[in-house]
Parts: C-alpha cells; structure tokens; sequence
C-alpha cells in the first residue's frame, strides 16, 4: 500500500496535467493571434479593378484594397496581401495560410457552411455583357450562347440555376439554352475578347467590373438591367482559429465606415456611384 500522502500528491499531479492538456486544446483565438503578430493577412484578388488590382511595382489598388486597409487601421495592426485563387478562398480550409478575405465575396448559404462574414461592406447589381464582334445588344440575343465568368463565383452559381443567396433584388432568369465557360478570375473574360478569342459571346460580373472594362476600352457592351444585386462582406475560415471575435470587430469597422461616410467616398471614388447601400436604402 502506498503512503497516503503519496497517493493524494499523484492525484493533484494528474489532475493539474489534465488541466494543462485541457488548456493548450483549446482552440486559438484569430482576433488574438492578428493583434500579437501586429499584422493582418489578407486574401485579394489581384486582377479584379476596380475592386482590387497589383500593380507591376508590386503595390495594390482598388476598393476591395481601400476597405482592407481600413480594417487593419481599425484593428491597429499591419497588413499584408495574398492573393490565392478564387476557389481556394470559398473553399475554406485555408490553414492558416491567410486571416480574412476582402475580396467582394458574395454572402451565400454554402459558403456560410465554411465561412463567417462580417456585414456587408456593399451591393453590387450583376451585369450581363457581350462582345461587340458578337453584335448582341439584349439579354435575350445570349439565348444558346456560351456565357464567360469567373471561376467559383455567383455568377457562375446563378447561370447553373445553383445561386442561393439573399438577393436584395429580384433575380431574373438566365438566358435559355446559354453555357457557361469560365476564367480564374472575371476580368480575364473581357481581356480575352480583346487578345481575339470568340469562343464566347456573353459575360456576367459586377457592373463595376464590366464599367471598368468599357472604361478601359475592351470590346464589349454591357446589355439590359442588373440581373440580381448582392451583398458582399468580408470572411474568415471557420476551420482555423475562432473567428468569432475577429468578425465581430471587423463588423463594427465595417458598420463604423457605414456610418460616417467614408464607405460611400470611396465607392464613388473607385465606381462613381455609391453602391454601399442596399436596393431599399
């Protein structure tokens, strides 16, 4: 028989490792883990202007870029731009990799199986556009035409009748008989017409990525209204370090833009139009 004094020391041993193991299981923090590194790690899409564009000196600029930086300012902390695929991103499962994407992620229900997001930042209309060596000036001359889009968005979800979104307009239906082809990312549709390719007549993107691209004087032309309008929100990996806390404070960032104005300079200033307020105000 073991001495009793012995035997309780072994017990309050055990006990005090199963408290330690205890503690170090508990999941990390991702508010915590940005504040101690002092930087955030943002996902972006580097071929998306206006919205977000790398620059050959290795710069960023955009809204998306403009908004990013806001945040990290709110939190106090440095940032730094990745820019992993689209698909990739709403995958979830990042790893790590990155903290938060601000890349005018649509808000959808599979991919708040995987994501949390913040509140909307803006809402953009969907807009349909086509080639001019096409000569299709309406939705409905796309009827049994190939559509471009860009990989693992919305868009791609609405032409495939898949898209389950809270649309803050009414949807319309996609032209009948149209297929759908895609890019890594949507701007690349419209580049393509340009470099001579024909094998598809339509493109649908955010009507501020199909301005920019008229703006920038790529062959195409935006026809008939906005097909849908969405709400876009920044988004952290549900698979990592609990977001919970990082998403909350970057709502009150987001809301905080909302509420003074800047949200509203800055769309102007990259679309010309204040897009930062849903379809009913």
């Amino acid at each position: 028989m073991r001495p009793r004094a012995l035997v309780v020391g072994l017990a309050a041993a055990l006990l005090f490792a199963g408290c330690s193991a205890g503690a170090s299981e508990a999941p990390p923090d991702l508010l915590k883990v940005v504040t101690d590194a002092g930087k955030l790690r943002v996902s972006t899409d580097p071929q998306y202007p206006p919205q977000s564009e790398l620059k050959p000196d290795g710069s960023y600029e955009g809204f998306d870029i403009d908004v990013a930086n806001a945040i990290a300012e709110g939190l106090g902390v440095e940032i730094e731009f990745s820019t992993p695929s689209w698909d990739t991103i709403t995958a979830g499962s990042w790893g790590g990799r990155w903290d938060l994407s601000v890349g005018s992620m649509t808000i959808t229900v599979p991919r708040e199986e995987v994501l949390v997001f913040s509140s909307a930042y803006y809402f953009t209309p969907a807009q349909m556009a086509a080639s001019t060596a096409s000569g299709i000036t309406t939705i409905d001359g796309l009827a049994g035409e190939t559509i471009c889009v860009g990989e693992a968005t919305t868009y791609l979800d609405w032409l495939n009748g898949t898209l389950d979104v809270v649309s803050e307009t009414p949807m319309t239906d996609p032209p009948e008989g149209a297929e759908a082809v895609t890019q890594t990312t949507d701007r690349l549709c419209a580049e393509n017409w340009k470099a001579g390719r024909t094998d598809w007549a339509g493109w649908l993107s955010s009507s501020s990525t199909v301005q920019d691209a008229i703006d920038d004087g790529l062959p195409l032309v935006a026809v008939g209204d906005p097909v849908y309008t969405e709400p876009l929100a920044a988004a952290a990996d549900k698979g990592g370090p609990d977001p919970t806390a990082l998403i909350a404070r970057v709502t009150e960032i987001i809301d905080g833009m909302h509420g003074d104005g800047s949200l509203s300079a800055l769309s102007e200033e990259w679309f010309g139009v204040d897009l930062t307020m849903t379809a009913g105000g």
